[in-house]
């Protein structure tokens, strides 16, 4: 049985403080339905402009994730996100009266604990995973960063993080299905090094920190007068613990920081648009390595859209006419007969098959050295296909000819070569009328287009 798309049973409410803009924010998410999506809806703006989460809306990845649409931003999606997907939630909209998503404890718990309070209502429509069939790579040599995300019939992560610090050195995290997100990855919280504190709070960001939402590494000497500099920023005393970190938190796991980096990478991947299936590991991952990566996956699901329209023909299946057959419909004899096999015919449409074989006389003076069908053969091979479809329309077909009257937007796009199969289809464009039909036609070999045409055609009685 498919698993059903879901979103949650009623509004819930959330209020804290953005992390770099120090703001108090409200934020209610709300039921939504099928196929929406996460999207957020600045209510504090004019006109209430909405913000769809999705990696082409990404602006900014410096110290969180920022969306924007519409001239309106929405800054540290990542841990909402990571909650919502972490449930497998799939629509909800998000009113929020800020510019920030609440920080609160730095993790994704507090949210994932008042969602399942809320509770979750399953909607008719099946969940619209997108599946990964083949590896998909992401690498940024400079900063040693690689994804790969290969096939699995699941959501599996795998992580891992090298600082190149004496404290934190090399960690992992991962997790081989979602369902482990709850219990192994969303109470971690966000980390960094004290050096960067200090360069945070003096360009006037983390102004929502308090030192309570986030784990604090301490790489380097610290002097006691540093140390009495933090205490007059945070208003909170602080000394450096055993583990190398300031003792103004408890480590919920020896591995907190890989773990939170997880959250953070499940949270940027809700930018692909879908739930996803596959297992996703990554080194050294970043928002913008992981921003980047989502991109990636989208730009393979237009691919596999693309596909997805080229239709795909059984060439052993008994054709709808023969060699012969066609013989017996056309005027044509080798060497022009361009069509071995029809093998789909309707009102409409038709299909046919064309075998390209050395043997044939052109390739004795055409490109002797390198052959290739030309491109005005081509075309002829479906100008005839499509004559077998006008021809279709009356019943002596033996009678008439096919005259073709105008070819236009004619494109190759591809070479054809001996031992190639070219597929070609026509569909009309519009009713036949007065015995003239106006077709769009395709030429395939394999997956790729070899030529394309729009022509137009009109059958004359000749006995």
């Amino acid at each position: 049985m498919n698993a059903k798309q879901r979103t949650i049973k009623s509004e819930l409410t959330i209020s804290g403080v953005g992390l770099h803009t120090g703001t108090s924010v409200t934020l209610t998410l709300k039921p939504a339905p099928e196929n929406h999506w996460f999207k957020f809806r600045r209510i504090d703006l004019d006109g209430q402009p909405v913000v769809s989460v999705d990696a082409d809306n990404v602006t900014d990845t410096s110290r969180g994730t920022t969306i924007s649409e519409n001239g309106a931003s929405v800054s540290t999606i990542e841990h909402l996100m990571a909650a919502l997907i972490g449930l497998q939630i799939d629509n909800v909209l998000i009113d929020l009266n800020g510019p920030e998503v609440p920080i609160l404890d730095g993790s994704s718990t507090i949210f994932l604990q008042k969602l399942k309070e809320i509770g979750f209502v399953d909607q008719d429509a099946d969940r619209d995973f997108y599946e990964i069939k083949e590896n998909i790579h992401y690498v940024d040599g400079d900063r040693k960063v690689e994804i790969v995300g290969m096939p699995l019939d699941g959501y599996r992560l795998t992580c891992m993080i090298d600082f190149n610090s004496p404290v934190l050195g090399s960690q992992h995290a991962s997790i081989s299905q979602i369902d482990e997100f709850e219990k192994e990855i969303s109470s971690s919280r966000t980390f960094c090094f004290l050096h960067e504190l200090e360069a945070l709070v003096n360009n006037n960001l983390i102004k929502g920190g308090d030192l309570s939402n986030a784990i604090v590494i301490v790489d380097k000497e610290v002097s006691t007068e540093e140390l009495d500099k933090l205490q007059n920023l945070f208003n909170k005393k602080v000394t450096v613990a055993d583990e190398g970190i300031l003792d103004n938190i408890q480590l919920r796991y020896q591995n907190e920081p890989a773990r939170h980096k997880l959250l953070d990478m499940i949270g940027d991947l809700a930018l692909v648009g879908r739930p996803l299936k596959g297992h996703i590991m990554a080194a050294r991952p970043g928002h913008a390595a992981n921003v980047a990566f989502a991109k990636r996956i989208k730009n393979q699901i237009k691919r596999d859209k693309a596909k997805k329209k080229i239709n795909t023909y059984d060439i052993h299946a008994t054709p709808v006419y023969d060699t012969v057959q066609i013989m017996n419909i056309l005027p044509h004899r080798q060497p022009f007969l361009m069509i071995d096999k029809i093998l789909e015919l309707s009102d409409t449409h038709v299909v046919g098959l064309k075998n390209v074989t050395m043997n044939e006389d052109l390739f004795m003076g055409h490109f002797p050295g390198m052959p290739i069908f030309p491109g005005v053969l081509r075309i002829e091979g479906m100008a005839q296909t499509g004559g077998i479809l006008v021809l279709n329309t009356v019943p002596d077909p033996e009678n008439w000819l096919t005259l073709f009257l105008k070819i236009e937007s004619a494109r190759f796009k591809n070479q054809v070569v001996p031992g190639d199969t070219i597929i070609y289809s026509c569909e009309l464009m519009e009713p036949i009328r007065r015995g003239i039909a106006r077709m769009k036609g395709v030429g395939m070999v394999g997956e790729k287009i070899v030529c394309e045409a729009e022509l137009m055609a009109q059958i004359i009685k000749v006995k």
